[in-house]
């Protein structure tokens, strides 16, 4: 049985993806940082069609961290699926933040940039021994940092996972001796969690980002969620080192 590794896998994009990729016959590790029940919920509804999945903390943010969390993860792939290594890593755990530059603080920058780029770039290193060969990886991006629509206040967190997208085409270049393909996923707007529950607390921004999509409407976490599963099934065989975003048209 493959198995993937999903970070922030407790709600949203993440979770959809840790689902949609059970259900393509993978077990899942999935991560959650504080909210444990939603990582419970993620595991139950995966078990629930016939799935297997392990929920361990993780704060992306600190890398200090990151060899014990490779320890848990041996032992979960040992004792759960009687393996050494695994075949998938979705590095989706993050957070949003609008900041305006005059406003930003080289505290509020590191945050950024611990949670966004050093993080995942870091953990990937950090499970690197435990990546099968002819694995996938994909990193979750941003169409933000595409910049083709720019929004006041996000030039850090753009900045942070433009950098992203650019080290997604340097490991594939460097990894794919391995055949480990590594690609990108650049969400627009889409209704998750992020920005502390932005969504429910602000409903009057949904429809002027949804009239500036071309599908019209903002993006819902299954409509990432498949896109990722796709790139590390066997219909992403072929495809490495691209950055694609799924906005529904988002700025068109």
């Amino acid at each position: 049985m493959r198995v993937a590794i999903v970070t922030g896998a407790s709600s949203g994009i993440g979770q959809s993806a840790a689902v949609q990729i059970a259900a393509r016959g993978a077990g899942v590790i999935l991560t959650y940082r504080r909210n444990e029940a939603g990582a419970l919920d993620t595991v139950a509804r995966i078990e629930k069609d016939g799935g297997t999945a392990v929920a361990l903390p993780l704060d992306v943010g600190d890398t200090a961290t990151f060899p014990a969390f490779r320890d848990a993860v041996a032992a979960a792939l040992r004792e759960r699926w009687e393996r050494d290594t695994f075949d998938v890593l979705v590095n989706n755990a993050g957070f949003a933040e609008a900041v305006p530059f005059a406003d930003m603080t080289e505290d509020r920058f590191d945050r950024l940039y611990r949670g966004l780029f050093k993080g995942p770039y870091f953990l990937t290193q950090t499970l690197l021994p435990l990546l099968a060969d002819g694995a996938a990886v994909v990193n979750v991006t941003s169409s933000s940092a595409l910049a083709a629509a720019p929004e006041p206040g996000y030039s850090g967190y753009a900045a942070m996972k433009g950098g992203l997208a650019i080290a997604t085409r340097f490991l594939a270049k460097e990894l794919g001796p391995r055949g480990i393909r590594v690609n990108a996923v650049a969400p627009g707007p889409t209704r998750t969690r992020l920005s502390d529950n932005a969504f429910e607390r602000f409903p009057e921004v949904i429809a002027p980002l949804a009239a500036k999509a071309a599908l019209g409407r903002v993006g819902e976490p299954d409509d990432v969620g498949l896109v990722i599963a796709m790139l590390t099934g066997e219909e992403g065989r072929w495809i490495t080192a691209q950055h694609l975003e799924i906005s529904g048209g988002y700025g068109l």
